[in-house]
């Protein structure tokens, strides 16, 4: 059985769009073999899932926020594949959520991918300590839930948005997937930057 890897994970969803679970358990089912994997999201969740391989998402929109107090800020790009979806209002509206969040909630990268290994082995390190003291068989398990808490906290993506009554508690990550469906099309949270008065 060959190791499924988070790059496998995320090279799956951006070319079906399908939520993080869902891709990773198709890929567990086929075995770590993609276009298989693909099958097997389809035959699960027909037509919302398509192969978006070859789909470059090339426009797209650069939205800002400024809290009222004019003390933070956020810069946030925003990609999809056409210019019309770029244009469209409800893609824009999401880009500008992606922009306050940013404020607000200050993470450090987009996805897990972006994490540096030297940031994530350190705080892993630090999590396996904590367990140290409980039974080894869960030790683990325990600092891996503590690592997944921690990338809630650090990751745009798996961040839920600030506004949880809004959102309805939605991650980032899913109200990406919920646009994406919506327009048909591949939409990615490229890149972004935080400003703060005096750092």
């Amino acid at each position: 059985m060959p190791e499924i890897t988070a790059a496998d994970v995320k090279a799956l969803r951006d070319r079906t769009g399908a939520g993080m679970m869902d891709c990773k358990k198709a890929l567990t089912d086929a075995e770590g073999d993609a276009e298989r994997a693909i099958e097997i999201l389809r035959l699960k969740q027909g037509k919302r899932i398509e192969d978006r391989g070859s789909r470059v998402a090339s426009e797209g929109t650069i939205q800002t926020y400024v809290h009222h107090n004019a003390k933070v800020g956020a810069l946030v790009e925003v990609d999809c594949e056409t210019d019309f979806v770029a244009r469209n209002e409800d893609f824009v509206a999401f880009a500008r959520e992606v922009a306050s969040h940013i404020a607000a909630a200050a993470p450090r990268w987009v996805s897990r991918e972006d994490v540096p290994d030297e940031a994530r082995d350190a705080e892993l390190r630090i999590f396996e300590q904590e367990a140290a003291d409980r039974p080894e068989e869960i030790r683990a398990k325990i600092a891996e839930g503590k690592l997944n808490k921690w990338y809630s906290e650090t990751v745009l993506l798996e961040q839920p948005h600030v506004n949880t009554e809004k959102h309805e508690g939605k991650t980032i990550g899913e109200l990406q997937h919920q646009i994406a469906a919506t327009t048909g099309e591949n939409v990615i949270v490229r890149r972004f930057a935080r400003f703060v008065i005096g750092e």
